[in-house]
């Protein structure tokens, strides 16, 4: 059986594949033909597509058989990955939307019914007065703690990311693998805490594939947005959780503040961060640290608009809160 499947994995790869619709074809759009071709010799499902969908394993499995009948009557198969993210919505239509949109993301294709719009201009190469830049792996829900703090995690084989990664969480990382896949849980999860104790965790990357991440915490530049007590708080982060989620982050890092954490500008998809947060009015512009006058003015379009925070008549600024805190607490 292990024989016959090896052979079947290596014929995608030959000139048969070509009637599949595989060859020539996108790499995500190939990634998914492989694996719904996979399916039909093995019944397996993708490691990885759990950690982007909420229904299990089982349906999963029905999701592949559904798309293996409709990959094999497309008349071509999809070739961009336009075309396989009409394919997979299509195919998948009766089936949670959260489930169709997690499938996507975890093979990089886009929402067909994403507005379209131009591209956006990329930020330049490195931003005067910058340290450093980060690329970092797809953004967890967990890791935006409010509207201004995210944890990011950068592949250790990125070259800002691979550094010095201790002797130690490299044998934890090498030995966890092991252990999960000898199904010994208990150990990889003793190993896990170990790797993640040092600042470092396993991450999925955009395919879904696991791989060693280094964390770093990351204050947005130049805003400042309501602590989670205040009003807004929640409205706050659930904004910047809907900006990043899923989503790989450029990172300009330009200081570190008192706590540790890196402050920096963030992009996404070419989209300044900073500026949907205050456009949205769910962020202060931070004057005692930053006096860009771009953020100024994103500040008052919002205030002007009364949007977010300032639909309320005298909302209180976060770090005048937080002095009134410190004062009470003294």
């Amino acid at each position: 059986m292990g024989n016959s499947i090896y052979r079947f994995l290596c014929g995608l790869c030959a000139p048969s594949s070509q009637e599949h619709g595989l060859r020539g074809a996108h790499t995500a759009v190939a990634a998914l033909g492989r694996d719904v071709l996979n399916f039909e010799a093995t019944s397996q499902v993708p490691d990885g597509l759990s950690r982007h969908v909420v229904s299990s394993k089982k349906a999963q499995a029905n999701w592949y058989k559904k798309l293996l009948v409709a990959w094999k009557k497309a008349r071509p198969p999809p070739k961009t990955p336009e075309e396989a993210a009409c394919f997979v919505v299509q195919t998948l239509k009766n089936h949670q939307k959260a489930d169709v949109e997690g499938f996507l993301v975890f093979y990089g294709l886009p929402h067909p019914n994403a507005a379209p719009s131009a591209p956006a201009a990329p930020p330049p190469p490195k931003p005067q007065g910058a340290k450093f830049e980060l690329q970092t792996l797809p953004v967890d829900p967990k890791a935006v703690s409010d509207g201004d703090t995210i944890n990011v995690y950068v592949d250790t084989a990125d070259p800002r990311g691979s550094g010095s990664v201790p002797r130690e969480v490299q044998k934890a990382a090498a030995e966890r693998a092991k252990a999960r896949t000898a199904k010994d849980y208990q150990k990889a999860d003793a190993l896990q805490k170990i790797i993640v104790d040092a600042g470092y965790r396993p991450v999925p990357n955009a395919r879904g594939e696991e791989v060693l991440g280094k964390k770093y915490r990351i204050r947005l530049r130049g805003i400042d947005a309501p602590e989670s007590a205040m009003p807004y708080g929640k409205e706050a982060k659930e904004a910047l959780l809907k900006l990043v989620q899923g989503k790989s982050l450029k990172v300009f890092v330009y200081d570190e503040d008192r706590y540790g954490r890196c402050v920096g500008d963030i992009y996404c998809d070419g989209v300044f961060i900073q500026e949907q947060m205050l456009k949205k009015g769910f962020a202060w512009h931070y004057t005692a640290y930053d006096q860009r006058p771009e953020l100024a003015k994103w500040e008052k379009q919002a205030q002007t608009g009364r949007k977010g925070l300032w639909a309320s008549s005298k909302p209180q600024k976060p770090w005048e809160w937080r002095k009134e805190k410190r004062n009470g607490a003294a």
